[in-house]
């Protein structure tokens, strides 16, 4: 007679440091959870403590323009997040998620102390100059720009392979078959999203004051002690973790369902799916997983050819033949496909507040009393406003949803990220009536020729956009993530993670392709963004943003319409529902 759950002493998919079977009273639980959420404080303290102010850097000490700056801040942020894919993928098929982040929080670890240097050494610096009037300054070149990017983009590659391993490790070290850490496990997921903004929090506020006011060198330091120090406490606790055995990357999964297809385009398709093989078949050569069976769909048929058995055919393989199965997992990843694209506009218009809204905030009025805001400070308000937003919606929101809409938990993870694309809408009405607004004072009291001129106009009239995308975040951070992990296959939890990272990703990339065709469309005799934003038409930008959110949104409702969520599917077919994956709410 086997014992229940809880009190069984080890576990059966879990294993401990020295490769045994993992202890259940021994490993794992909310005291290796703390070590792996420590280490995500650190990285997002470290990512954000450079990305928010690092446009001014670009254009104060670097001398690059307002467009290039925005630009390579975006083009960071982007590579930060698209590499959560390559790393994901690492993860997952060589080296699991411990030694995953391991390695990558040294490699950003090395990327930030390179960058440090660089603040430090004259050299490594072009010379000093002041950017009044209009006067020419010598901008970055040779060894300065190489030595910078090899600094950003080491800290981006280390960013995308921490942050594509620390939820799914985290999640590891509970046991989703035992309901009490089942449970914990939802809260372990709750606190991560709190530690990502008190990272955030404290980036924006005392990081940012210390590089502008003490300097850049001891800002990146502390950034580089910050990630070593959560390295360090993490490695600390190796002996308490739970580790899981690879289990192979869902990407190879997905590309050899398509290879099996197409090896086997030219034959015939069964009008019976029962023809079809599948998980409960036997067939030598392939290796068979604990998997979920799922109902044969209609929709990407052509598909199906993945799962045709071939007698003529080469010996069975998985890039020959694929269960039903797995060609039914694919098919639902690319239902998702439609959603995640169109949330990669918001992504976009969350960029501008680590880019223009910057540097808008650096030409306006930032005193309270004698104390001067740092300019990349403004993002507290985005912060704050995410982190208000969680328990509103809670005691809010959710009562409201429940009795209007019937809905037992609220929001359904697609009216979440609809609610965040109408916010983002309103953010970019709001942020090109305070540029309006900006110009008008610049122009009236002659400031427009001095780039660096104060405007006598406070800088808490960029307040509203930030607050508002901040809700915004909110709202589509926590729908997508849902959305993903409930939606993804079993199994597939890491690749799910990467999809939505990678909307983030795109979304940055998209902003830095728009600024590029802005400059070129616009021209020179009335462009729109300059290095003198007091000469240029920014609010035309966000103008540009908010029709291209207003369309976005229109063709998300259609498509969030026609989806057809999986566990509906499932019921439908009359196939019992498994645990579902752990959602936030």
């Amino acid at each position: 007679m086997s014992l229940p759950i809880t009190q069984e002493k080890t576990l059966d998919d879990a294993w401990d440091y020295m490769g045994r079977p993992a202890e259940r009273y021994k490993s794992g639980g909310w005291t290796s959870a703390a070590m792996i959420l420590g280490v995500e404080a650190c990285e997002r303290l470290t990512t954000l403590g450079i990305a928010v102010n690092l446009v001014t850097y670009l254009t104060d000490t670097m001398h690059f323009g307002n467009a290039t700056s925005a630009t390579t801040v975006t083009n960071f942020l982007g590579t930060s997040f698209m590499l959560c894919l390559l790393g994901g993928f690492v993860a997952d098929t060589f080296l699991g998620r411990y030694l995953t982040i391991g390695i990558f929080a040294t490699v950003q670890a090395t990327g930030v102390t390179i960058l440090t240097i660089s603040t430090a050494i004259p050299s490594l610096r072009p010379p000093k100059c002041s950017r009044e009037s209009n006067a020419t300054c010598t901008p970055a070149s040779g060894i300065q720009l190489i030595v910078l990017y090899l600094a950003l983009y080491l800290t981006a590659l280390g960013t995308g392979g921490l942050k594509s391993s620390v939820s799914g490790f985290g999640s590891d070290q509970f046991d989703d078959t035992d309901p009490e850490e089942r449970s914990r496990m939802t809260n372990f997921f709750n606190w991560f999203f709190f530690f990502i903004n008190i990272g955030s929090l404290g980036s924006v506020t005392i990081l940012v004051y210390i590089q502008d006011n003490l300097g850049r060198e001891w800002g990146y330091g502390i950034c580089v002690c910050a990630i070593v120090m959560g390295l360090v406490v993490f490695l600390s606790g190796t002996r308490h973790y739970r580790f899981k055995k690879l289990v192979g990357s869902p990407l190879t999964q997905i590309a050899a369902v398509f290879v099996a297809a197409w090896k086997k385009g030219h034959l015939e398709l069964p009008s019976d799916s029962a023809l079809l093989f599948d998980i409960d078949d036997e067939a030598e050569g392939l290796k068979k997983k604990k998997k979920q069976k799922l109902p044969h769909s209609k929709e990407f048929r052509f598909l199906d050819r993945a799962a045709i058995r071939n007698p003529s055919g080469p010996e069975p393989n998985q890039w020959n033949l694929a269960t039903l199965t797995d060609v039914e997992e694919v098919k639902l990843v690319l239902r998702m496909l439609p959603i995640w694209a169109t949330t990669i506009i918001f992504w976009t218009v969350y960029a501008q507040m680590t880019t223009f809204s910057v540097s808008q905030a650096t030409n306006m009025d930032r005193h309270i009393g004698k104390f001067q805001i740092p300019p990349a400070s403004l993002t507290f308000f985005f912060v704050a406003s995410v982190l208000l937003t969680v328990p509103l919606y809670d005691r809010l929101v959710v009562p409201i949803a429940r009795k209007v809409l019937k809905s037992p938990q609220g929001l359904t993870p697609l009216q979440k990220i609809a609610v965040g694309l109408v916010l983002s809408f309103i953010a970019m009405i709001a942020a090109a009536l305070t540029e309006i607004k900006r110009l008008r004072t610049a122009i009236s009291h002659g400031l427009t020729d001095n780039p660096t001129a104060q405007i006598p106009l406070s800088v808490f009239w960029l307040v509203p956009q930030f607050l508002l995308v901040g809700a915004g975040e909110a709202f589509t951070y926590i729908g997508q993530l849902d959305f993903f992990l409930k939606e993804c296959p079993r199994g597939m939890k890491t690749m799910s993670t990467g999809l939505f990272l990678s909307t983030l990703s795109l979304g940055f990339f998209v902003s830095s392709f728009l600024v590029t065709i802005v400059q070129k469309v616009t021209g020179a005799e009335k462009p729109w963004l300059t290095d003198n934003l007091n000469q240029g038409r920014l609010y035309n930008f966000y103008w540009l943003l908010m029709i291209l959110s207003c369309l976005n949104m229109a063709i998300y409702l259609l498509f969030a319409k026609w989806y057809v969520y999986k566990d509906k599917r499932l019921a439908d077919e009359g196939i019992e529902l498994e645990e579902a994956e752990p959602t936030f709410h």
